[in-house]
């Protein structure tokens, strides 16, 4: 493999352009990726060690140039800022976060195919992404493989995982699908679990149970005290 010249100057992340400028050809690149990140902004809202990105440049020196980004679906990092002072990422610049690249990383399988399965695997590999999950609801029998598949990285090569939810425990988070109601239509998409599989639950969910377990008290209990 050809490697940069590391005495180089590597460029800064303004210096660095934010995007592949590829267009996306289904929804779900759009909004499964963006409903983990929401997910992740309620229940890890203590927490400001981690970054979530949603189609969005890695820069990275593990391939044959740092100026070449990848740009997953959505990928996780632990051990890095939230937040970047008070300016928001355009890019993630391994370089500029202490080396630290994405735990996590999500491929969402479009009708163009986009090397989910080999080229990008084997980046993600070269990165030292530990998870690797790809999802292809549509074309799973076009590229003959399964519809949800998670991959961990063992001894530098990604190794397929059985179980759904998948527990990852150096994320803390689960990983697998479910239903989700949009506007009385019933879609499948992916969600966060915990370690006894239970599903994280939207805003949406969590406000319907309170206010069910609120109905259930005054059927029982009468109003609530002033």
């Amino acid at each position: 493999m050809v490697q940069f010249d590391r005495e180089i100057r590597l460029p800064t992340g303004a210096e660095l352009p934010n995007s592949d400028d590829t267009p996306v050809d289904n929804e779900n690149q759009n909004f499964l990726p963006n409903l983990l990140l929401f997910l992740l902004k309620f229940y890890w809202n203590q927490r400001n060690d981690w970054f979530f990105g949603v189609d969005m440049a890695i820069y990275h020196t593990t391939g044959v140039s740092p100026l070449v980004p990848v740009v997953p679906d959505g990928f996780l990092s632990l051990g890095v800022e939230r937040f970047k002072g008070d300016a928001l990422r355009v890019s993630y610049v391994v370089w500029e976060e202490n080396n630290i690249p994405p735990i996590f990383a999500l491929e969402i399988v479009s009708q163009t195919y986009g090397g989910e399965y080999d080229k990008k695997m084997d980046i993600y590999a070269k990165l030292r992404v530990l998870y690797y999950v790809v999802y292809n609801p549509y074309y799973w029998r076009r590229d003959q493989h399964q519809p949800f598949e998670v991959y961990r990285l063992v001894n530098g090569e990604y190794e397929q995982q059985i179980g759904e939810p998948f527990w990852m425990p150096e994320v803390g988070l689960g990983i697998g699908r479910g239903r989700y109601n949009d506007g009385g239509s019933q879609l499948e998409v992916l969600y966060w679990f915990d370690a006894r599989g239970n599903r994280y639950l939207t805003a949406e969910e969590r406000s319907r149970q309170a206010e069910e377990l609120l109905a259930r008290y005054r059927e029982r209990f009468g109003e609530l005290p002033e």
